[in-house]
């Protein structure tokens, strides 16, 4: 292939992140399509580009036509006799490969290929930046906030800008211009734009994500994260555990003198994480997920998967949490119903039900009474 022609699409790839093998593929495409629109010729034709520099020519046309008896369509078929010219052990109902000549070609080719070559590297560059950002749904990447499109958020990620929808956008965030963000590619949508990626700040794999960053023994696999509940710019528990029993799970996520947890904590404008133990017993599963309330009982009821929380008195409203937010995260996390219960509301609740016993109890006991002094008279 001539210098320059080679030299030209080296830099089309580098600029467009395309292989030159996909580059050259897309030319000779867009070179069969030029070809026929300028020969008005029809059939089966292909072009290849020569890749080996100091070639005169680098174009090379080739038509295939099928070996008839009698020939109708001098484009697309070929007479046995003209085929065993080129191959004496053609058949009919072979396919003939022969080459075009077309000295002319290069310079038609420059001309009239040119929109065409435009579009399908367009294509193809639209293809590899779908392709990989499909690849990377449900991973966390950097960008840069750009700008407003409605009640949209662009965000600048390389070569695109990713759409941050109101719906998957924090209240309490304030998207600055030039902010750099951290955000969950959600999904990518093929549109006559190009493909389009939606990302999100309140998606709950948004925590998981940030804390594999920061924190090895996640990302080495010693340490899991057995689930998330999150209400995003406000509160987020995560549940942790470790397949070695010398490194602690809450420790490691928490870091020296919490560095790790607090760089999650920064990244997500100061929204407020609790780390728990998880376990497989389910009571001490809940108990844990409530902190920082501490649990005095819990009551699991397996059939209706709900449990009865009983707390000290003065921890009732931290159990609970603001609105309810603390149950209703530990609730999430563990999968269970929670019902919080302090440990007066408790003593007053068994209070009334023996009370309730008691006077049933009487009241049983007067009717046998009754029914003796009745059974008497009639005797008498």
């Amino acid at each position: 292939m001539n210098g320059e022609f080679l030299e030209a699409l080296e830099q089309i790839a580098r600029e467009k992140d395309i292989t030159l093998e996909l580059l050259v593929e897309t030319v000779e495409s867009a070179l069969v399509t030029a070809y026929k629109k300028n020969y008005q010729t029809e059939g089966d034709i292909r072009v290849t580009i020569d890749t080996k520099r100091g070639s005169a020519n680098p174009f090379r046309v080739y038509r295939q036509r099928t070996v008839v008896e009698d020939l109708h369509n001098p484009q697309l078929e070929i007479s046995l006799e003209d085929a065993r010219k080129l191959s004496p052990e053609a058949v009919i109902g072979d396919t003939i490969t022969t080459n075009i000549d077309t000295a002319t070609f290069g310079r038609i080719a420059a001309q009239t290929a040119k929109q065409v070559v435009v579009q399908r590297i367009r294509e193809a560059e639209r293809r590899k930046i779908f392709d990989d950002y499909n690849d990377r749904i449900g991973e966390v990447v950097t960008g840069t906030v750009q700008r407003r499109e409605g009640r949209n958020i662009l965000v600048a990620l390389g070569k695109l800008d990713a759409v941050l929808p109101p719906q998957e956008q924090v209240e309490s965030e304030p998207y600055r211009h030039n902010d750099r963000l951290k955000v969950y590619v959600l999904e990518v949508k093929e549109t006559n734009k190009g493909p389009q990626v939606v990302v999100s700040r309140t998606h709950p794999s948004l925590i998981r994500r940030l804390f594999e960053l920061e924190v090895p023994e996640i990302s080495d696999g010693v340490v899991t994260i057995k689930s998330v509940a999150r209400e995003p710019g406000a509160r987020s528990k995560i549940a942790v555990t470790s397949r070695d029993e010398k490194v602690d799970p809450v420790g490691a996520c928490v870091g020296h003198r919490g560095s790790r947890v607090q760089a999650v904590v920064n990244e997500l404008y100061d929204e407020k994480i609790d780390i728990v133990r998880w376990n497989e017993d389910v009571s001490l599963f809940i108990s844990e997920a409530l902190s920082p309330a501490k649990a005095v009982k819990v009551a699991v009821d397996d059939d209706g998967k709900s449990a009865l929380v009983t707390v000290p008195d003065n921890q009732l409203s931290l159990a609970i949490g603001k609105q309810g937010q603390n149950v209703r995260l530990a609730a999430r996390l563990t999968g269970w119903r929670i019902d919080i219960r302090s440990e007066a509301q408790v003593a007053r609740a068994a209070l009334m039900s023996l009370t309730e016993g008691l006077e049933s109890l009487g009241e049983e006991m007067e009717e046998e009474d009754t029914e003796v002094a009745t059974s008497d008279e009639e005797n008498a």
